[in-house]
């Protein structure tokens, strides 16, 4: 044993053997997990739930019929709420915004218990925190809805009811970057993938998403000011066929906000989806989803026509909604996509060599 280690050789090669083991093992690829993967996937499906049910509460103007909160009425089952739409609609939405808070848990949990990725753990931590902001905020847009802000002729519910809407758009990415580093395809491609894929295009699929957010939240001021029909011609803006309207305010000017933005988003979408389609390095999954994303686009332009020429019908309007959180999350993902390699580089990538490092 004595001469073992006295040997010159086998000094020199402990160091740089114990090295490669421990980075080895530190650095391994993360396991598919089959209930992980379909629990999140299907936790994350939720929200589109709570989404549809938040809009069509939004549509209907039912968001104040309860002005208690978190109960409604003071009781958990409120009298006459599965006869009355109003009750119905925003009771509902209180009760799936709950379910959706349980199943953030659950998969908080069950990324700590399974998931190896730290940074993964983490992020599900955030997503705990970001919904229970998340009611926090909705609940505030029913307690200080009587407070009124004369200088914007709001109130303050109003202001957080804004908000709700915008952090849902937020939450919606949170999980989708849960779900999909737990998939199979995600963790099979990760280990093989090289640094720069997707260069050609994820540069622009992160402008998309940025247009996306700025337009959905433009729609949340325009939707809780009460500024959908503000102009209500379609597509010009005067009935006249002006392209411009003809009297500017606060709501006019924030509608044709919504429509402008409208217009520079279907360039970018269409765009994103051309590159993606001429990277060769695109997958086929990746092609998939440009190609829905946008066929959703086309939809999302007939539906917001829909909800002017209808005067805004409460079907129309939610379903205007509802695409553009698909919208928002088939953008998203193709961004995290895009960037998979430098997002689990440093989890999925196996240790360099002993004879390449110094």
């Amino acid at each position: 044993m004595v001469n073992a280690f006295a040997d010159p050789s086998v000094l020199a090669s402990l160091p740089e053997s114990f090295t490669a083991m421990t980075t080895s093992a530190s650095s391994s690829a993360p396991a598919y997990q089959p209930a992980l993967a379909w629990f999140t996937a299907l936790a994350g499906a939720w929200v589109f739930v709570l989404v549809m049910l938040g809009a069509f509460t939004t549509s209907i103007g039912a968001g104040m019929v309860f002005p208690d909160w978190p109960l409604s009425h003071g009781s958990i089952n409120p009298a006459g709420w599965l006869t009355d739409l109003a009750m119905f609609a925003e009771h509902s939405h209180r009760l799936s915004a709950g379910v959706m808070s349980l199943l953030t848990v659950a998969i908080a949990v069950f990324m700590h218990r399974r998931e190896s990725r730290p940074w993964l753990r983490r992020l599900a931590v955030f997503a705990v925190a970001l919904v229970l902001a998340q009611a926090l905020v909705g609940g505030l847009r029913v307690l200080l809805d009587h407070l009124h802000i004369e200088t914007v002729n709001t109130s303050v519910g109003r202001i957080f009811a804004m908000a709700h809407a915008c952090l849902a758009q937020i939450y919606i990415c949170t999980l989708l970057a849960l779900v999909l580093p737990v998939t199979r395809p995600w963790i099979e491609r990760s280990a093989s993938a090289t640094p720069g894929e997707g260069v050609r295009w994820r540069a622009l699929s992160v402008a998309c998403v940025l247009l996306l957010l700025a337009q959905l939240a433009i729609a949340a001021v325009m939707r809780h000011s009460f500024a959908g029909l503000a102009i209500p011609t379609f597509p010009w803006s005067t009935p006249a066929g002006d392209l411009l309207p003809a009297d500017l305010n606060f709501r006019v000017g924030i509608h044709f906000a919504h429509r402008a933005m409208a217009v520079v988003l279907s360039i970018a979408i269409l765009w994103l989806a051309i590159r993606i389609h001429r990277d060769p390095a695109a997958g086929r999954a990746a092609r998939a989803v440009s190609l829905g994303l946008t066929l959703l686009l086309v939809v999302q332009i007939v539906l917001g026509a829909a909800s002017v020429l209808t005067y805004r019908h409460a079907y129309v309007t939610t379903a205007h909604v509802l695409v553009g959180a698909l919208m928002l999350a088939s953008c998203f993902g193709l961004a995290w996509w895009a960037y998979r390699d430098a997002i689990d580089a440093p989890a999925t990538r196996g240790a360099a060599p002993a004879s390449s490092r110094p």
